[in-house]
């Protein structure tokens, strides 16, 4: 299969080593990737902000870029979610936007249901608390949400599941908002923080070693805080953390 690197802005600008273990963990697990090097930002900004409609021009450059793979993959569970769900539908995108939509996936979830790999091993001796993002976990399904009647499961616990020496820690409030939310950081600056405080506080609290997550950009809101705190927690994208584990 022909898989196509979706690096988006915010590991591109600030986490690029992020980039680097996702194209090689899924050269580990034997994915033939390539990085489309005319990929820009896929519009989740402006839309974010109320300006979906000014998104067409990054749309049309995400499906021209991406239309000739087999599957789209990237090491975000928000911008995914925008290009599958909160792109301007476009009057002559039709059915190659569909099915540019229909195969973009975020990581962990490319892994599960596509690569079909039940678990990873390998071995990483740490103690870790995972962070689900809203994104994922509400709108890309890849983990169960406390406020529906349904059986618990979380596609990156499954892959953790065969790592030797991964301890997951169960948080109090595991699918807890990290108050990021994009441009709502910037606009409720003081709501964003506190709920910050408050979701980095649950991992402080069952001293975790590592904050894990599939989402950088939460990542970045818990850890400008904890270092603003002088807390000593470490954070990972889960990228590194599977790809460490095998390597």
């Amino acid at each position: 299969m022909k898989v196509a690197l979706f690096i988006p802005c915010y590991i591109d600008q600030f986490y690029p080593h992020v980039g680097q273990a996702t194209l090689e963990l899924l050269e580990k697990l034997n994915c033939n990737v390539s990085y489309p090097m005319n990929q820009t930002c896929c519009g989740q900004p402006m839309a974010n902000s109320g300006y979906e409609r000014d998104t067409e021009g990054t749309t049309r450059q995400f499906i021209e870029t991406f239309k000739d793979f087999d599957y789209i993959v990237a090491p975000s569970g928000s911008c995914v979610l925008h290009v599958k769900e909160h792109q301007p539908c476009l009057k002559e995108g039709g059915k190659e936007q569909a099915e540019v939509q229909a195969k973009t996936y975020e990581l962990s979830e490319f892994i599960t249901d596509i690569l079909k790999v039940d678990t990873i091993q390998g071995s990483f001796p740490h103690k870790i608390g995972f962070h689900s993002s809203c994104h994922g976990q509400r709108g890309l399904r890849l983990s169960s949400s406390s406020e529906l009647n349904e059986a618990p499961f979380n596609k990156a616990k499954a892959l953790f599941a065969g790592i030797k020496g991964l301890e997951w820690v169960e948080l109090a409030r595991k699918d807890e908002c990290c108050g990021f939310g994009g441009t709502f950081a910037v606009s409720e600056e003081a709501l964003s923080v506190q709920m910050g405080k408050d979701r980095l506080s649950d991992h402080l609290e069952h001293q975790v070693e590592i904050i894990c997550g599939g989402d950088v950009s939460c990542l970045m809101h818990l850890q400008g805080i904890a270092q603003r705190n002088n807390n000593q927690v470490k954070f990972m994208h889960l990228a590194e953390i599977l790809n460490q584990a095998i390597s």
